[in-house]
């Protein structure tokens, strides 16, 4: 066994060495092709002392606020090469635990590559937007562990995606108003709460699964003295509420991938975000703090308040379930729901704060519900997608980050997260324990609260330092 867990171990080392050679020979084909749209950017730069700081200074488009952007050449070296090699594996860290990796991707622009803070946390968001992307189809192909379903849980998406979206709106406009002090504070000890609570549940997983993998060698060892000897699998402990019930139906061998995809569920998160998406760009086009500014901002409410209050009442009357949780009746409680949906809106207005997807604060929360790790990992990526696709659109509108730079890292983490869904998926089945994906994601929350934290404490010195102003700020006289 460790043989051959070792030859797949090293095939895959050798996939992964020729995948970022790949990236870095598409690296250079875009900074070839990045050179001829400098030339044309540089002729509509308004500014004429900034043009004179080119040799020294990256280009830096002004926003209309007069804010100076901070966009690096790009240009094949040790920063594209050690941002390369940190964000293909945040990645796939972050597709395993279902959190994005956004955490590690913000730090990583911004002191590396040299983004400035506000094209760090957009293009963050591409990189997000590849890894959830990537996540959910191979997801597609992938069955619950243990229930004839797909791995996606449906109904838990349609109660916390709505929410998400809504808290992104929410989490950018306190992303203004909020001094970096107070965002970084918040942060850690969010994720520090978040990364031990993770962990813990990993340990008490991994225990399970312990005792499950003794009683099953204990059934092989009596089955083989017998006449007939079963063949006995061993599930991995992924099934943390599952009951004997379950596996009375046969599990289905073969599906395709429309099998995994609820139509009606899935055309409903699409709707939602359509019309958020449509919202949110309307608004991006109005005086801030005027009466259609605040129209079009609380006509998100019914949108996406009105699908999880349709899904809470279902789940409070018994018409609908979280049916990943297998045979076990939960009889939901109005606080229960109620919190659910408070936790949904928390993770998207920290996600629109510090430019990250939600699945840090979802992930836990779903594993909390007893929901198996496989489908958090894969219900909370799922949520994550929608929230991080409309960011990316509106910077786009927005002219937030730069092609070149956004197509290459977007690849690297799509890239990135199929290799480490493929690379657990197969450790999963080796080892019988999916407490991995739970370690992995207490293990990327934690590596997320260091490097945000680290930075954000270093700004807060540099202002205190500088006796710059550290208190709130105005929503309306940003513009």
């Amino acid at each position: 066994m460790s043989g051959r867990f070792g030859s797949k171990c090293y095939g895959n080392l050798r996939l992964t060495v020729v995948v970022l050679v790949g990236l870095l020979v598409l690296a250079s084909v875009i900074a070839s092709a990045e050179s001829s749209l400098k030339e044309e950017t540089k002729r509509h730069d308004e500014n004429e002392e900034a043009e004179d700081n080119q040799e020294t200074k990256p280009s830096s488009p002004k926003t209309r606020s007069g804010y100076r952007h901070v966009w690096p050449d790009m240009e094949i070296g040790w920063r594209i090469v050690v941002g390369s090699i940190i964000a293909f594996l945040g990645a796939a860290c972050g597709s395993v635990g279902g959190v994005g990796g956004g955490g590690i991707f913000v730090p990583m622009l911004a002191l590396i590559i040299g983004f400035d803070a506000k094209s760090s946390t957009a293009l963050s968001k591409c990189m997000i937007t590849g890894t959830a992307v990537a996540t959910v189809v191979y997801n597609l192909r992938q069955r619950h562990p243990t229930l004839d379903q797909p791995v996606i849980d449906y109904d838990l998406a349609l109660l916390f995606q709505p929410m998400l979206v809504l808290g992104i709106s929410i989490g950018v406009a306190f992303n203004v108003i909020f001094a970096d002090w107070m965002i970084t504070v918040l942060l850690i000890i969010l994720f520090l709460v978040m990364s031990t609570k993770a962990f813990l549940r990993g340990i008490e997983t991994w225990k399970k699964e312990t005792i499950s993998k003794k009683e099953a060698a204990k059934r092989l060892e009596l089955n083989s003295t017998g006449n007939q000897v079963e063949e006995f699998k061993c599930e991995p402990e992924s099934l943390s509420n599952t009951t004997p019930k379950e596996t009375k139906e046969p599990i289905k061998t073969k599906f395709s991938v429309l099998d995994n995809i609820y139509w009606k569920e899935l055309g409903i998160l699409v709707a939602v975000w359509v019309i958020i998406l449509a919202l949110q760009i309307a608004k991006n086009y109005t005086t801030t703090c005027s009466t259609l500014f605040w129209t079009l901002n609380i006509l998100q409410l019914p949108v996406a308040g009105g699908v999880s209050l349709y899904e809470a009442v279902s789940l409070y009357k018994g018409r609908r379930r979280i049916a990943s949780k297998g045979d076990v009746v939960t009889n939901w409680r109005v606080y229960q729901l109620v919190l659910c949906c408070a936790c949904g809106i928390t993770a998207g207005v920290v996600g629109g704060l510090l430019g990250l997807g939600g699945g840090f604060i979802l992930g836990p929360l779903f594993l909390e519900l007893g929901i198996p790790p496989q489908v958090s990992s894969a219900t909370a990526t799922f949520a994550m997608t929608f929230s991080a696709s409309m960011s990316v659109i509106e910077y786009y509108l927005l002219k937030r980050f730069p092609i070149p730079y956004a197509l290459y890292f977007f690849s690297v983490t799509t890239i990135a997260a199929l290799v480490g869904q493929h690379l657990v998926n197969k450790l999963i089945d080796i080892l019988g324990r999916a407490s991995i994906i739970i370690f992995t994601l207490s293990f990327t929350i934690f590596v997320s609260a260091l490097s945000l934290g680290g930075v954000g404490l270093v700004k807060m010195i540099e202002r205190i330092q500088h006796k710059e102003y550290m208190g709130f700020d105005n929503l309306c006289s940003y513009t």
